[in-house]
């Protein structure tokens, strides 16, 4: 068990895939503090059992994983002010037995380096056409990244400079925080090593559209944020999903409509995309919804601009 690392794992209602979580994490780190948002199934309880320090927050403030994982943040280091990384875990994914031994000695091996990912993969791809999808956009590329996600481990330090997670944020918090961190200076490394095991459970088309949505929320989140600096941060995921999920099937249709019925014809980018992106080595299942997706990517940029126009704070955007 390293002496320098503690943990903090986040989650609601994740019952069986919770308990695995903390299992993994028993005699890796100095210390693990769970925090809870709103569970009703027991996850509390069970959670006080292992042996876990347990933060509920309160009700009464929206929740976003953001939040969860500052207050996790700030009570590890209440209790732990002597370790120097931490082990961020979301609550539906079990750690790998050698990570942190692995990982750790990357992060301490170079004074410059943030945040240290490694290889997340999916428990059961083969329960669900979505969830093979999803194994496979978790296999990005190894070496110097932009960003990390939910589960890695990062050095205290880089997240002190920047303030740590940005609280208001629904969904993107990882890559706006490592923005962040780069923009001072810091680095954010993916390497050959396995991490974790998730369990997205997503076994119906509805839940796909919900998963999609939010990252378009989060594309044009993060472009009102960051867009206009020299990185034009998430103008290039914004921009397409404008152009394929909203101006394409708009000028099909209205103008298929009322101006001519062979601008209906437009909708036939959408097969070249497809063939397009199989050209380039994607899978056909992920050609095919990589594009579709472009449909409640639009959606979500487009609620995202009404919250921001009228005031209203978006709530979360769960697809399980």
């Amino acid at each position: 068990m390293t002496e320098t690392t503690g943990a903090v794992a986040i989650g609601r209602n994740e019952g069986a895939r919770l308990e695995a979580c903390l299992a993994s994490l028993q005699g890796k780190v100095a210390q693990v503090v769970y925090v809870d948002s709103g569970s009703t199934d027991g996850s509390v309880e069970m959670a006080r059992q292992t042996g876990a320090e347990v933060i509920e927050l309160d009700i009464s403030v929206p929740f976003t994983a953001a939040r969860a994982r500052n207050s996790g943040l700030r009570r590890l280091l209440e209790i732990r002010p002597d370790v120097s990384q931490v082990q961020f875990l979301d609550g539906d994914c079990a750690l790998d037995a050698d990570w942190i031994t692995t990982a750790e000695a990357v992060l301490q091996g170079a004074p410059d380096l943030a945040v240290v990912c490694g290889r997340r993969r999916e428990c059961f791809p083969e329960a669900s056409l979505w969830n093979r999808m999803i194994d496979e956009e978790w296999d990005s590329p190894i070496g110097e990244a932009q960003a990390c996600g939910g589960d890695s481990l990062i050095r205290i330090a880089a997240l002190d400079d920047v303030g740590g997670f940005r609280e208001d944020l629904i969904a993107g918090e990882e890559p706006e925080m490592c923005f962040r961190m780069r923009e001072k200076g810091w680095r954010i490394q993916r390497i050959d090593a396995e991490m974790t095991l998730h369990d997205a459970n997503m076994l119906q088309m509805s839940q796909w559209w919900q998963r999609a949505r939010r990252a378009g929320h989060t594309w044009a989140e993060g472009a009102a944020l960051h867009g206009s600096g020299p990185e034009r941060y998430r103008i290039g995921e914004l921009q397409r999903t404008l152009i394929w999920g909203a101006a394409i099937p708009l000028v099909a249709l209205l103008g298929g409509l009322f101006v001519s019925p062979w601008l209906f014809l437009t909708l036939g980018l959408w097969p070249l995309q497809m063939l397009r992106l199989m050209v380039r080595g994607q899978a056909w299942e992920q050609a095919v919804f990589l594009t579709l997706a472009k449909l409640p990517e639009a959606q979500g940029v487009f609620g995202y601009w009404l919250g921001r126009f009228t005031g209203r704070r978006r709530g979360l955007i769960e697809y399980k």
